[in-house]
């Protein structure tokens, strides 16, 4: 990026926002952004306080933006091009009908664990009980817990935490979007003992990463804490933890679900089937990949 790409952050001069879309696009997409114009788009509205819709109008009608907000937004920018997450930048993550608060010490949700939320939201809407429970291990965010709290509202939802840096961002979203989600730092091998025998369902997105292998993109590799996501010299040590612990958490018949890496599902149901689990499955994401296998206690 050069000096040159946008207006002078010191004129005064009110700049347009059609200019400042069209220069971000150019800029993220010259730095290898994905979703350039997405990411160009959201920043600014960010930065205006408006939707990306309304950047999107404004851009269209002749909009400007103030001399401040455009230095504002040209800070950004540079930081998003040097591969700075754009959850961090803009401080919001979306994750299904939420919008949870992320920064650096807290993985960031994806897209792909929306749908093994939803796989343990249909396991929990199942349940005959007046009030299932349903616990998180590995929260981070919080994004799974509270979307099981507020899209299943009947259960009582926990959510556990190692990372006590994780654990503030856990409790910033729970605080603002669900404060009956109950949040335990601490490690999932001995977690919430008092629940021992009735958890309804039992989900986590752990560390699945090998040790030794490098994430492909800046964004994970730099930003994302490497407690999220190592599991071990095969990926697997959180989930033999795991098993073990939710055979303890769970009723019989209860839930277990895993997300994991697309190569993992063979050895996950061989490793469950070994501790006692029946019916383990894989299924895939929205691109094909395996990404969540179960099995029920």
């Amino acid at each position: 990026m050069t000096a040159g790409d946008l207006p002078d952050p010191a004129s005064a001069a009110p700049v347009t926002i059609s200019s400042l879309v069209e220069t971000g696009r150019r800029i993220l997409a010259e730095a290898g952004i994905p979703t350039p114009a997405v990411d160009t788009e959201l920043l600014l509205a960010h930065v205006l306080g408006r939707s990306r819709g309304e950047v999107a109008v404004q851009s269209l009608v002749g909009g400007s933006a103030s001399a401040d907000q455009a230095a504002a937004f040209t800070a950004l920018l540079a930081r998003r091009a040097a591969r700075e997450p754009l959850q961090h930048l803009t401080g919001l993550a979306p994750f299904r009908a939420l919008e949870l608060r992320v920064g650096p010490g807290v993985f960031v949700p994806r897209p792909e664990t929306e749908g093994v939320a939803q796989i343990a939201i249909d396991a929990l809407t199942a349940r005959a009980e007046e009030t299932p429970i349903a616990v998180d291990l590995c929260t981070g965010s919080g994004a799974i817990a509270l979307a099981l709290s507020t899209e299943v509202p009947r259960a009582r939802v926990y959510a556990v935490e190692l990372s006590t840096e994780a654990a503030v961002w856990t409790q910033r979203n729970i605080d603002a979007v669900d404060p009956s989600v109950t949040l335990a730092v601490g490690d999932l091998a001995d977690a919430l003992p008092e629940l021992d025998g009735t958890v309804s369902v039992v989900v986590s997105n752990p560390p699945y990463i090998p040790v030794g292998m490098v994430p492909r993109d800046p964004e994970v590799r730099l930003h994302d804490p490497a407690l999220a996501l190592f599991g071990g010299p095969d990926g697997l040590d959180v989930v033999r933890s795991l098993s073990q612990r939710a055979l303890r958490l769970l009723v019989p018949g209860g839930t277990l679900v895993i997300e994991h890496g697309e190569e993992q599902g063979s050895a996950i149901r061989d490793l469950l089937t070994a501790d006692g689990w029946r019916a383990a499955a894989t299924f895939p994401d929205l691109t094909r990949r395996d990404r969540t296998t179960t099995a029920l206690r």
